[in-house]
């Protein structure tokens, strides 16, 4: 077994691993927001469906999530998958099949970052919004001004501990034929019959999730000026 060689396509696995990761998050994170929002709206019926969306998704494996997604455009909307990657100006089956597997993450991620935004925005006391009415602020203006860093402070710890679960969970990718770092560590594993592969691969998932906590430690100690 060449060592480098193995090394050199567990790179370029995980270079797809951390695609999922980034494109998860950049999606996830404001799609989130926008469903605490949409569960805490005075209009009743929008706020039970949300909940029930929310409690749906969190109360199901992401895998099935990601499998269910792939019959989506076949099984609902009637059309063929070749056909839905062709409007998508999609080239071939694995991209659709990555755009298959991120939605299905984005979603379940904005899930429970909804209910994590949520907890954060209630934990500010009351006291906030009353202190920015009487500055004569609208309601957008208290919530972008004076809550949402003060959410965001509140929020970090579970936040950290969703994303590092998310670097983790991107390992289920392969089951959809995504061809990510694990999938790469099986197939030397069973081309040399050795399991040193996926020891390296896990010091990736190791090195990348120790960064991630620096980072998140960081933003904490930052953060920390808004504690009220």
């Amino acid at each position: 077994m060449n060592t480098w060689s193995v090394l050199y396509d567990l790179c370029m696995g995980f270079g797809v691993t951390l695609k999922l990761f980034a494109l998860t998050l950049v999606i996830a994170i404001p799609l989130g927001l926008l469903f605490a929002v949409l569960s805490m709206v005075k209009f009743k019926p929008v706020a039970y469906l949300m909940k029930v969306i929310i409690w749906i998704v969190r109360g199901t494996p992401l895998l099935l999530q990601c499998v269910v997604v792939t019959f989506i455009p076949s099984v609902l909307l009637k059309i063929p998958n070749k056909d839905f990657a062709a409007a998508l100006g999609i080239e071939t089956m694995a991209d659709l099949q990555f755009v298959f597997v991120l939605a299905a993450f984005a979603l379940n991620y904005a899930c429970y970052f909804a209910v994590i935004y949520e907890g954060g925005i209630k934990a500010v006391p009351h006291g906030q919004y009353e202190a920015g009415q009487v500055l004569g602020m609208t309601k957008t203006q208290i919530f972008f001004r004076v809550v949402l860093m003060q959410m965001v402070r509140r929020i970090v710890s579970p936040m950290s501990n969703e994303v590092i679960t998310l670097v983790k969970d991107t390992a289920l990718a392969r089951a959809l034929s995504v061809i990510e770092i694990i999938a790469i560590a099986y197939e030397k594993v069973n081309k040399y019959a050795v399991l040193t592969p996926l020891l390296y691969a896990g010091l990736f998932y190791l090195a990348f999730s120790g960064l991630l906590t620096i980072l998140f430690h960081l933003l904490d100690k930052k953060l920390s000026y808004y504690t009220v």
